[in-house]
């Protein structure tokens, strides 16, 4: 009765640890743990069962022990885990499933006993090591999947050795099980083994098919053998077996056809969004676009949000960490309080076409970790192929502003209007003739801004109006090479809407020169303050020079 209490101690604390590792760390998937918290819970029960000297109830116990794991282990190498490769581990589990059976009927019969060993734990036992062990290659260094291997390990030892010494050392593989696997849950390595990653489909290679095929064959074959000499003895083994095969191999045909189906409409969808990007012929354009090959290639229920920002100004605070720090990585992370849900940014953002459109921007994605997960790289190219056309119509534009630039050099360079086209931060991109004689140079410097050519009393009126937005028209006084100064009437027009343009477009006159004694000027809600300012310039026009 005391060892029966002892068992279901150490059951009950496994499974207890188990459950609140998942509360505590609260891994991407918890129904892998759960199911292996109920497998503990059984194999303690079998064990309590064992020590009050029930067998037959307790075999029930260990293969329903058996079943959990097994359960648990496969929602652990489903497609988006960690073991996103599971096609070996099916491959290897259906040439084990025929090899134990080929075992079976030949070495062990219809005792069911090796030894004094019970084949059937010793065989699950085998099983349980080999997919342990395949997780801790496929997650590589990780405690919580060596603890899990541990606990294999302890399984497998304690059924070869328990029943051919039995007593208290010999069942210390067992203990190893509910500490190591408790222990597993508890650390946070075990958030790791759910994690979403991508999924990726294996090449073909005729030794694997090969071993496929021979795994399928098996259990036909034995059958044959038994068939020819007389007497099938072990039909429901080999049923058993056969069965088991056949369901790893339709699921294994299954993955295949359901990555391959995904990799066709992540074709299909990034062929269309190329060939709506490739016609877009503004931003407006690309951002329709790119939504709607999102919504052609996720789930309407897996996405949150989407942000299509093309300027790094756009962007959330939350957003901003990962730009302006060198070439950005082609996606990162943000971590969502919910961990089912996170949020992916792709950085629209070419290097060599850098120059082109510096503004930055990203695509934002705010939706299911597990769907972002396995689409991820094809959201990146997605991203990519925006920034692509967002640089071309860029380009497009910088060079119908250059033609245009061109076209009023080539028109007005006699002509004495002086104009100026100046960007939205006030820098100069094209100067009539005209204003370069009225200043008394022969050309502006690099980078020349309009704020850099006025009297610093005018400066702060000149901010103001062009910070707004609309036409108008402000009068203020140029510095000339030779330290003079010249009261101009600037008239502006906001053009940044513009295509061609982008920018304000700004013509001036020389005002002492401009107008006559009688002439009206325009723009009535100047003219209370400007004969003040006219007495003020020309006062300092006297006094100073």
């Amino acid at each position: 009765m005391l060892r029966a209490i002892e068992w279901a101690v150490l059951g009950i604390g496994s499974a207890a640890a188990i459950v609140y590792g998942v509360r505590r760390h609260r891994p991407a998937r918890a129904g892998p743990w759960l199911l292996l918290a109920g497998a503990i819970v059984a194999s303690a029960a079998g064990d309590v069962l064992t020590a009050l000297n029930r067998p037959g109830v307790a075999d029930i116990c260990f293969y329903a022990m058996f079943v959990l794991v097994a359960c648990g282990l496969l929602q652990l190498t489903r497609i988006g885990a960690i073991l996103v490769d599971r096609a070996r581990l099916i491959d290897l589990l259906a040439l084990a499933c025929s090899t134990l059976l080929v075992v079976w009927v030949f070495l062990i019969g219809d005792a069911g006993q090796i030894g004094d060993n019970s084949g059937a734990y010793v065989i699950g036992a085998l099983l349980l090591l080999a997919v342990v062990a395949r997780l801790l290659v496929a997650v590589g260094r990780n405690l919580s999947a060596a603890l899990l291997v541990i606990g294999a390990v302890g399984v497998l030892v304690s059924d070869i050795v328990q029943p051919l010494w039995p007593g208290r050392l010999s069942e210390s593989g067992f203990v190893v099980l509910y500490l190591a696997w408790g222990a597993a849950a508890l650390h946070p390595s075990m958030v790791r083994l759910t994690e979403p990653a991508a999924p990726r489909a294996s090449p073909w290679r005729v030794r694997w098919a090969a071993l496929l095929g021979i795994s399928v064959a098996t259990p036909p074959v034995v059958l044959l053998i038994e068939a020819a000499h007389g007497t099938v003895g072990d039909g429901v083994v080999i049923a058993v077996a056969g069965a088991i095969t056949l369901l790893l191999t339709i699921t294994r045909l299954t993955d295949s056809v359901t990555l391959n189906g995904q990799a066709l409409t992540r074709e299909r969808g990034l062929r269309q969004a190329s060939a709506a990007l490739v016609v877009a012929a503004d931003e407006a354009a690309v951002d329709e676009a790119v939504r709607a090959a999102i919504a052609e290639l996720m789930p309407p229920d897996a996405i949150r949000s989407t942000d299509f920002a093309i300027d790094d100004h756009q962007l959330t605070l939350e957003a901003g960490p990962g730009l302006g720090t060198g070439p950005p990585p082609r996606s990162w992370w943000i971590e969502d309080a919910d961990r089912d849900y996170a949020t992916l940014v792709c950085p629209l953002w070419l290097e060599p076409l850098g120059v082109a459109r510096p503004s930055g921007g990203a695509l934002i994605l705010v939706g299911r970790r597990d769907t972002l997960t396995a689409t991820r790289d094809t959201l990146e190219v997605l991203a990519g192929q925006a920034a692509l056309a967002l640089d071309r119509i860029s380009l497009v534009e910088a060079v119908g502003r250059r033609d245009s630039d061109l076209y009023l050099r080539a028109v007005i360079p006699n002509s004495a209007d002086m104009m100026v086209v100046i960007d939205e931060d006030q820098r100069i991109r094209y100067a009539s003739p005209s204003l370069r004689e009225l200043l008394g140079a022969d050309d502006l410097p690099p980078l020349a801004t309009l704020d850099g050519l006025v009297h610093p009393d005018d400066r702060n009126q000149l901010r103001q109006a062009f910070r707004g937005s609309g036409d108008g028209v402000v009068f203020c006084s140029l510095l000339r090479a030779d330290g003079s100064q010249v009261l101009v009437e600037a008239t502006y027009r906001d053009l940044r809407e513009d295509r061609l343009v982008q920018g304000f477009v700004v013509t001036m006159r020389d005002f002492t020169q401009g107008h006559e004694p009688n002439e009206q000027l325009p723009h009535g809600h100047n003219l209370d303050e400007l004969p003040a300012r006219v007495n003020r310039r020309s006062s300092r026009h006297k006094f100073r020079y």
